[in-house]
């Protein structure tokens, strides 16, 4: 009896699809997001320029939490991200509620995505009904993520470069107003 040879890699195991860029972009784009354009002139209408310290504190924050993610990571690299932490640490339930807790923040998150993408696209095409572009959003941010992860992870580097290329175009724009 002869041993089968494996041609595939066991399961379980995780199979490197998205390059550095991809990964770089991802995270690039998801702390950008469209909020940030919607958002922030909201912030600043309501608390004036006081809110850039906000806005620094929270990254200093986020920068701080995410490093220290990251260190967790490498010493005991996973397939369930933070959630595999805390179940580790903190046993089972918390593994548990912190991934679903996670998934509806994500749920969420989508959401108003799509909302602030649809008030932006709508100030270009008001004929369009903000529901529909909403709408469409949706299904198409659904069907990337539905397909292979190099799809959706080639889809996010071209939608967070555009996030990317957009603020580098207003800090160069700010800064001629400022120069004059």
């Amino acid at each position: 009896m002869t041993t089968p040879v494996l041609t595939t890699e066991p399961p379980g195991r995780l199979h490197g699809t998205l390059r550095p860029r991809h990964l770089t972009m991802l995270a690039m784009g998801g702390v950008i997001g469209s909020g940030l354009f919607v958002g922030s002139g909201a912030g600043i209408a309501l608390a004036g320029p006081g809110i850039v310290l906000s806005f620094a504190a929270a990254g200093v924050l986020t920068m701080l939490v995410m490093r220290m993610m990251a260190e967790m990571t490498a010493a005991f690299p996973s397939s369930g991200s933070f959630s595999a932490h805390a179940e580790r640490a903190f046993g089972p339930w918390a593994g548990f509620t912190i991934g679903w807790l996670y998934w509806a923040t994500l749920v969420v998150v989508l959401a108003v995505e799509a909302t602030a993408a649809a008030v932006i696209v709508h100030g270009w095409l008001p004929a369009v009904p903000q529901w529909l572009l909403m709408l469409t959003f949706m299904a198409v941010f659904t069907a990337v993520n539905l397909t292979a992860v190099g799809n959706f992870g080639e889809f996010e580097f071209w939608f967070a470069l555009i996030k990317v290329v957009a603020i580098v175009g207003f800090l160069v724009l700010g800064l001629l107003a400022i120069l004059g």
